[in-house]
């Protein structure tokens, strides 16, 4: 059993699209980081260490229109360690009637510390599962964001209880171990409430899982929800109210899983016109991920009192239905709930993602144009300071601000696995990320940074490290100066770069280029960037009028220029290989006054295939027919030119 942090999606009812982003990300931001700030201000308790769980059935008596709760709780766990008792947390206001360990009576005590300590009758060895019994009731005090709620909703004042237990709240309705480290196996949860409400209405109650069935006994009605995944204690939830429930269906390439929304009748029509588009987020992250982690259950949507929401495990809370929250919560249950951050230096992983798949449903359901004003827009708040890593430091963690930082933990968070993305194409990062989602130790588990750094250069078998200590470790952003020139056919281009931030030496990365024709022709390069001052040559069959720095907003830049420059390609121009095409040595013609240091040549993939110092004859009579690349370093320039072997 595994850490999990609980990514917690609290936000506010607004759609998610390229041109109210900002504002909508703040808002998600601003509610994590309260919610991790209660975390912060708790700490697991102790006492609770010595056992893990593994298995709970609740079976709880619940009347909407009282704030009580009772039942009965039972728990399997094993030693780990000698134990002679066991403590779980209860907020001392609850009242235990008794605890039966295979129908024995336990003696028990309950402390001002919100603890139930109950005697053990014999030691109970290391490695050792058992199980017992607590039978408890009492009036829920809430706390944190409401874990405990007994309210009302619409103009007939129809009672609701609903629970919302992130980060410490679950041990004010039921008695568990809330330490977060330790997810528990599975769940039975059974809900029983009158038949009826007040108006004679259905009660519906909601819980985590498939709901395996009801039954009805002398007008009390008994939901049993059944859930078999790695879960931690707050993240389950129950709701009771007049509920008017349908659905949609996700065909999940013929295993269909229902979405299952539970909503308060004065809103149904609101919500059927908002919810079946989650069906349609549901596709694209299945598509594009894996099978959503839960399909064997369900996904749900259950309103309640509050104003954002919260994405309980296969069943989010919502306090409004909107594309935005909808996608949020949702991206969450992979990157969140299936994987967990393993520590806040790496919240990134959490964050980083889930605003990057609410970034991928623009590109997919708005199309190109609202996905390139997603990206200007959050490269123009990464860029808002010059400085500040992804990954944060040991300091960083003290700051509930610095961890939810929406321009570094979210934003350039997603936007450095767009760079990834462009990097090293769709079909090795998708690949990569299903495999990050599926490898032992981190799928329904937790990861590190480094984790995911190694399942990505073990997918594309590129050396990575480099470009993440850069873009994840380090601070910043590069500032680029273009110039260009054309000389018949080549287009001479020469790109400088500056940092925002001297932690960063030199951000090697492919620098988009578009080329644009007097007749209206474009062109896009992307130039491989390895070097300060490093000069290209590209074949441009049209007279080029403009040429444009990144175009679509697909690298972290800021205050880039492009210069056109009728001097300073004389390098590139005086600097001739000849003859070509070639069958057996090049022949490099320069100026007295250029020092050449050494000649590259690479194959069309990019693959180094000869090297040689700075000579002017290149003996390539043993190298396979085709384009090469000719890579020549002076001492201020490197200067690239295209040749063919035959």
């Amino acid at each position: 059993m595994k850490q999990i942090l609980g990514s917690l999606i609290l936000v506010f009812a607004i759609q998610l699209n390229a041109q109210d982003y900002n504002k909508t990300l703040n808002a998600i931001r601003a509610t994590e980081a309260r919610t991790a700030l209660l975390q912060m201000r708790n700490s697991q308790n102790a006492n609770t260490g010595n056992y893990d769980v593994k298995y709970h059935r609740l079976e709880l008596d619940i009347d909407p229109e009282v704030a009580q709760i009772s039942g009965d709780v039972t728990t399997y766990f094993e030693a780990k360690a000698a134990m002679t008792e066991i403590t779980f947390d209860l907020a001392d206001n609850m009242t235990v009637s008794q605890v039966l360990q295979r129908g024995n009576s336990l003696e028990f005590t309950q402390n001002s510390s919100d603890e139930l300590v109950i005697t053990l009758p014999e030691t109970q060895a290391l490695g050792v599962l058992d199980s017992l019994t607590v039978s408890y009731s009492g009036n829920p005090v809430s706390s944190g964001f409401g874990s405990y709620e007994q309210t009302t909703h619409g103009s007939n004042n129809d009672p609701i209880i609903w629970t919302l237990s992130e980060p410490y709240g679950a041990k004010g309705w039921w008695p568990c171990k809330q330490d977060l480290i330790d997810k528990i196996d599975s769940i039975d949860v059974h809900i029983t409430t009158p038949e009826f409400n007040p108006s004679n209405e259905n009660y519906v109650a909601v819980s985590n899982g498939l709901e395996m069935g009801q039954t009805v006994v002398n007008s009390e009605k008994t939901t049993h929800f059944k859930h078999r995944h790695l879960i931690p204690a707050y993240l389950i939830a129950i709701a009771v109210t007049n509920y008017e429930v349908y659905t949609h269906e996700v065909p999940n390439n013929g295993n269909p899983f229902d979405i299952v929304n539970y909503v308060y009748p004065e809103d149904l029509a609101y919500a059927e016109a908002n919810t079946e588009v989650t069906v349609d987020i549901m596709n694209i992250f299945t598509d594009l991920f894996e099978e959503y982690p839960f399909s064997d259950e369900k996904y749900g949507h259950a309103q309640f009192g509050w104003g954002g929401g919260m994405e309980h495990t296969t069943v989010s809370f919502m306090g409004s239905y909107n594309r935005g929250l909808i996608a949020h919560e949702l991206a969450h249950q992979w990157f969140g709930n299936k994987v967990t951050c393993g520590s806040w230096k790496d919240i990134w992983l959490n964050e980083g993602f889930a605003t990057y798949l609410s970034g991928l449903v623009i590109e997919d359901l708005d199309g190109a144009a609202s996905f390139k004003s997603w990206r200007q827009q959050t490269i123009n708040s990464i860029t808002s300071q010059p400085d500040g890593a992804v990954y944060l430091t040991d300091q960083d963690t003290t700051s509930i601000n610095r961890i939810f930082s929406s321009r570094l933990s979210y934003n350039k968070g997603a936007m450095v696995l767009h760079q990834l993305r462009q990097k090293i194409g769709d079909t090795d990062f998708y690949q990569g990320l299903q495999a990050y989602l599926n490898t032992p130790g981190i799928a329904f588990d937790y990861a590190k940074t480094q984790d995911f750094i190694d399942v990505m250069t073990l997918t594309t078998g590129e050396n990575l490290e480099e470009f993440f200590d850069d873009w994840i470790y380090n601070e910043g952003y590069p500032t680029y100066q273009v110039n260009w020139n054309q000389t018949g056919n080549q287009l001479q281009l020469t790109l400088s770069q500056s940092q925002s931030d001297d932690s960063v030496s030199f951000f090697e990365a492919g620098v988009p280029i578009r080329v644009l024709g007097t007749l209206g022709e474009s062109l896009d390069l992307v130039l491989n960037h390895t070097m300060n001052n490093e000069s290209f040559s590209e074949s441009v069959n049209f007279i080029v009028d403009e040429v444009l720095f990144d175009p679509d907003y697909h690298l972290i830049s800021k205050n880039n220029t492009v210069t056109l420059n009728t001097s300073d390609y004389d390098i590139n121009t005086t600097v001739t290989v000849y003859p070509n095409p070639t069958t057996a040595v090049l022949h490099i013609e320069k100026p007295d006054h250029i020092t050449i240091q050494s000649i590259k040549i690479y194959n069309s993939l990019g693959q180094l295939l000869l090297e040689q110092p700075g000579r002017l004859q290149v003996d390539i009579s043993k190298l396979t027919s085709g384009l090469l690349f000719v890579k020549i370093n002076t001492e201020n320039h490197i200067i690239n030119k295209q040749v063919i072997k035959i």
